[in-house]
């Protein structure tokens, strides 16, 4: 078993700040990611977290992602927020975006935020949770560079390309969180595998020939599983619909990979969707999503997606995350 150290969600933010700024992050830029890097180990989602902030570094080095890029906001309707992330890091994009996209959807009912050339935005429910946790009920999508083949094909067309679906809970809480992309595993999975020299299980990749193979070097040559087979290309391409087509991102098979120095800025995009629940439930949202979630919940093991993220969260809290000490070498070594 590896060695940790354990760190407050305060040290992990700070150490993420400081380790992007020192990469050459301007501080209104690695704020943001630094926040959701902290979120990202408090439900712990290890692959996304600080284990992240190297590579983010590395692609801040040589011009993958610009670090020091200003999003540029617009509001083309009433209730439509546009941000461009101008190859900067999604996440400070997002923020500005969610300044204009919270109080809208108040005030509209409904309003959404697309952001195009935009770079990798870490883990999606860390960014619809934000709207449950404003009230909202939010949805969120992300396209990625092409790493799924359509049915009957072995040529990657399609991203992973998450969904993820937030509900607010009567305690300013997201009490049921969706977060799940169109692959079998998310990709940075495989590429975890990969950097430690570990084999991945069967069902998780396919080689440049569509075969099965355990090898992750093999697989990120070739091309990832769909999650439940053509169902998964379906959400691939409805996602990549949203977070593509109807942003002026660029399709996964225009974008740089999101590993590597080679290809230049993925210029991806995200797309979300936030409602008021009140406005469409004539006041009854609250009543009926708490009957919903108990339905789950008072079955013996059933268990509701986000559960496992909220107890870890809840555990990070008191006691801190156990980070890997490789980790954290890698990390400190940028300061």
């Amino acid at each position: 078993m590896s060695a940790t150290e354990t760190l407050s969600l305060t040290d992990i933010e700070t150490l993420a700040y400081d380790a992007l700024v020192a990469a050459g992050t301007s501080p209104e830029n690695a704020r943001p990611l630094a926040v959701a890097t902290a979120m990202t180990e408090a439900d712990g989602v290890a692959s996304h977290g600080l284990a992240y902030v190297p590579i983010y570094a590395g692609h801040v080095d040589c011009g993958k992602v610009d670090g020091k890029a200003v999003p540029v906001l617009s509001q083309p309707r009433p209730a439509v927020v546009a941000v461009d992330a101008a190859t900067g890091f999604a996440h400070a994009a997002i923020d500005n975006g969610f300044e204009a996209l919270i109080p809208l959807a108040r005030e509209q009912g409904v309003a959404v935020l697309a952001v195009k050339n935009s770079y990798n935005c870490g883990v999606l429910g860390v960014h619809t949770q934000r709207l449950a946790q404003a009230g909202l009920l939010g949805f969120g999508f992300t396209n990625a560079p092409a790493s799924i083949a359509p049915s009957g094909g072995a040529k990657p067309v399609l991203g992973t390309n998450p969904i993820s679906i937030a509900a607010p809970g009567a305690n300013g809480e997201a009490l049921v969180l969706i977060d799940q992309s169109a692959s079998t595993i998310a990709k940075s999975e495989v590429m975890k595998h990969s950097r430690e020299g570990k084999a991945v299980p069967e069902g998780w990749v396919l080689d440049v020939d569509g075969n099965p193979t355990t090898d992750p070097d093999a697989g990120l040559k070739g091309s990832m599983v769909p999650s439940g087979g053509y169902k998964g290309v379906g959400i691939a391409l409805m996602v990549e619909m949203m977070a593509a087509a109807m942003t002026g991102a660029s399709l996964g098979t225009e974008a740089s990979p999101f590993s590597g120095p080679v290809g230049g800025p993925p210029k991806t995009g995200q797309f979300f969707i936030a409602i008021d629940p009140v406005a469409t439930s004539a006041g009854s949202f609250a009543e009926r999503i708490t009957s919903l979630v108990s339905s789950i919940r008072d079955q013996d093991g059933a268990r509701l997606p986000g559960d496992g993220r909220a107890k870890a969260r809840a555990k990070a809290a008191s006691e801190g995350v156990a980070v890997s000490v490789a980790t954290l070498e890698k990390v400190r070594a940028l300061l």
